[in-house]
Order: C-alpha cells, then sequence, then structure tokens
C-alpha cells in the first residue's frame, strides 16, 4: 500500500534511510562519514520539516505494517520537480516498491513537464533504475544533497510530457 507519510512514521523512515544509506553508501564513503550523513539529513526534525514542507509530496510504501520504502519530491516552480529521495528498505529491493512509488508521485506532478534527481556516480544499481524509468544523466554537481557538502553527484533528468 502507497500512502502519505505520517508524523508517527517519521521514526520507521529514518531506520529505513540508516539501514539503506549504510547497505548503500559504507563502502563508497566509509561508516563513520555515513553515520555523520543520516545523522545529519535524516535526522527527526529534517524529516518533520520534509513532512511539513508545502507543495511537497512524501510517500511510504507499506507491506504488513512495516514501512519497506519512501519517496520525497518537490515542486521547483510550475513546470519543475525535484526527487530528494527513494529509498528502498535493503531486504525488500526489487518488490516494485521503488517503480510504483516513482509512478505515484510522476501521477500527482499534474503541471510539471521534469523530474530532476541526483544520484552518486557509484551507485550503479540507482543508476540503472532510474535509467530504466526514463532519466538520463543530464549533468553533474559537486554538492549532493546540500550546499558545500563536497559529495559529487550525477545530474538526472526525465521528460514528464
Amino acid at each position: 500500500m502507497i500512502r502519505p507519510a505520517l508524523e508517527s512514521d517519521l521514526p520507521a523512515i529514518r531506520d529505513l534511510l540508516v539501514e539503506t544509506w549504510h547497505a548503500t553508501y559504507d563502502a563508497i564513503y566509509g561508516v563513520e562519514r555515513v553515520n555523520a550523513i543520516t545523522g545529519d539529513w535524516h535526522s527527526l526534525p529534517v524529516l518533520m520539516a520534509r513532512l511539513e514542507r508545502s507543495g511537497a509530496i512524501f510517500l511510504v510504501a507499506v507491506e504488513d505494517g512495516r514501512i519497506e520504502a519512501m519517496i520525497f519530491c518537490t515542486t521547483e516552480g510550475p513546470e519543475k520537480a525535484k526527487l530528494h529521495q527513494l529509498y528502498v528498505a535493503p531486504t525488500c529491493q526489487g518488490k516494485g516498491h521503488g517503480s510504483r512509488l516513482l509512478a505515484e508521485v510522476e501521477g500527482r506532478l499534474a503541471s510539471a513537464t521534469t523530474l530532476t534527481l541526483e544520484v552518486e556516480e557509484a551507485n550503479k544499481s540507482a543508476r540503472r533504475f532510474y535509467e530504466r524509468h526514463g532519466f538520463a544523466q543530464a549533468g553533474a554537481t559537486s554538492n549532493c544533497g546540500a550546499e558545500n557538502s563536497g559529495i559529487p553527484a550525477l545530474v538526472y533528468e526525465k521528460w514528464l510530457t
């Protein structure tokens, strides 16, 4: 079941993000750096601000009462949207949650013509996922996720029209 995220979901969403980040990025950035990033980017206050952000889409995929995936997207003007997060718990990958969440978000972006995202170049499985869903590399950034993060990433874009 896909539904909007609730305040009561935030601890489980944080746990999902921390678990997924360690599974995905420990080999790339190291455990200490992943701990620092998840402590900063995925804290409960940060997640609450996302939940309260006007015009944002914050959804979860729930199965058997457990949050197995999440997605967070914002509009960046009348025709542009940005996908900030799409994470599926490592033990739940391959069940279609990511595809369903992405389709749900795209269906809710009535006026947007483009959807962009940032993805770590070394995260080949995420890159393949996005490419299978119509995204193509459109550039790069040296500050993924936050201003002055120092984390390089590829910028992907998808035309929604």
